[in-house]
């Protein structure tokens, strides 16, 4: 499972969280039959045959509101209101819905036969001691209900992932900067990355620029460590003399793996400084983000102990449009826009595959996930990435 620490968090702040522990039903779920709905509770046999035409008279004998059982018993050729949750009295075993009947006093008449499936039998939902949650189960609003209708008010769930994001390169420029000159660019990987990252669920310590300086990163690296549970680099993970990233990792710290069989993205490291964990992604904006969308974000579930698989496992089928193209020896995401035709997605790609071109990744809807070596035509079946929530109309 997960590295990370426990906490215990009240329910309204433990969204986005990854449980660390299971979550048993305290108490059966309903607690007794209940109603499912607005009507009267009566007995089955009462009320065979009825219709609108020729409805079943039956005598009223009150009511049985929500969290006050009725006291009392129905007999035969009686019954009760009885309201969505309310239990059911005893004597009755089905219940008719408040649109199908029609009182007068103490007299109703019913208008179709009582029904058992209008009632929730005891322990539906769940079962004292039953399975409520597992653990690793990430909490969304469906969970944080259903560990309340187990009676639950606090949970154990794993400490957000904190997360240090550097971007290196003495080009940048921070995107708020008045002036650029010929050969300067405004940084764009740093806040991309911190907002992947919160889409996570993950603390964002803080994120900084760094120049080509192998003092100056060393020091970042330092201070990164110290705070970080993942430390997410951007450039300085190629092959050029001043791609410190790299060669700091491989001199004082330690690399796991460098290069990737993968397009866009290829040179990038994983490795540890000073014992934490480091992401070292290519400067390339468009290879920053994908990079740390397809292996980054795996990571920090990990590190929660979250039970969910690769996103290479969501991957839908689609047919491949005119112009996608593999890549020799690496597997390519294509960056593709989505549009429907008849049954099929079409994956047409976008306008263009450039890892410096930002404006590709807010055209896709996907990536297309080529094989080695692929060259797909028009019409052949591919597996495509989801990059987007949903595609462009």
């Amino acid at each position: 499972m997960g590295c990370l620490p426990s906490v215990e968090l009240p329910l309204e702040d433990a969204h986005g969280r990854v449980l660390t522990n299971d979550l048993l039903a305290r108490a059966d779920h309903p607690t007794a039959d209940d109603s499912a709905l607005d009507g009267v509770a009566c007995r089955l046999a009462d009320t065979v045959g009825a219709t609108k035409d020729q409805p079943v008279r039956l005598r009223w004998i009150g009511e049985v509101p929500a969290g006050r059982p009725f006291d009392g018993t129905v007999g035969p050729g009686e019954a009760v209101s009885i309201y969505t949750g309310a239990l059911m009295p005893h004597g009755a075993d089905g219940v008719v819905p408040v649109e199908r009947l029609h009182r007068d006093g103490d007299t109703l008449w019913v208008q179709q036969p009582a029904s058992l499936r209008d009632v929730r039998p005891r322990g539906q939902a769940l079962r004292a001691g039953a399975l409520a949650l597992a653990t690793g189960t990430r909490l969304d609003a469906a969970h944080l209900a259903l560990a309340a209708s187990a009676g639950h008010g606090r949970v154990e769930v794993a400490r957000a992932p904190r997360v240090v994001v550097v971007a290196t390169g003495d080009e940048l420029l921070s995107a708020g900067a008045t002036e650029i000159g010929p050969g300067r660019s405004f940084e764009s990987n740093g806040p991309g990355l911190v907002a992947l990252a919160r889409e996570a669920h993950a603390a964002v310590v803080r994120s900084e620029r760094v120049g080509d300086d192998p003092d100056a990163l060393r020091r970042c690296l330092d201070r990164a460590a110290g705070d970080a549970d993942l430390v997410v680099t951007s450039g300085g993970v190629s092959m050029g003399a001043r791609d410190h990233v790299r060669t700091l990792l491989e001199r004082e710290g330690e690399v796991a793996f460098w290069r990737v069989a993968m397009k866009p993205g290829g040179p990038t490291l994983f490795g540890r400084w000073r014992g934490t964990p480091v992401l070292g992604l290519p400067g390339n904006p468009v290879a920053s983000l994908l990079v740390f969308w397809l292996l980054g974000l795996p990571a920090l579930r990990a590190l929660e102990g979250e039970r969910a698989p690769s996103p290479l496992a969501a991957t839908w089928p689609a047919q491949a449009g005119h112009g996608l193209q593999g890549a020799t020896g690496r597997v390519h995401f294509a960056r593709v826009r989505l549009r429907r035709e008849g049954a099929s997605w079409i994956a047409d790609p976008v306008s263009t595959q450039s890892s410096g071109v930002l404006r590709s990744l807010t055209e896709a809807d996907a990536l297309a996930v080529l094989p080695p070596n692929s060259s797909p035509q028009a019409g052949d079946t591919i597996e495509v990435l989801p990059w987007r929530t949903a595609p462009h109309a």
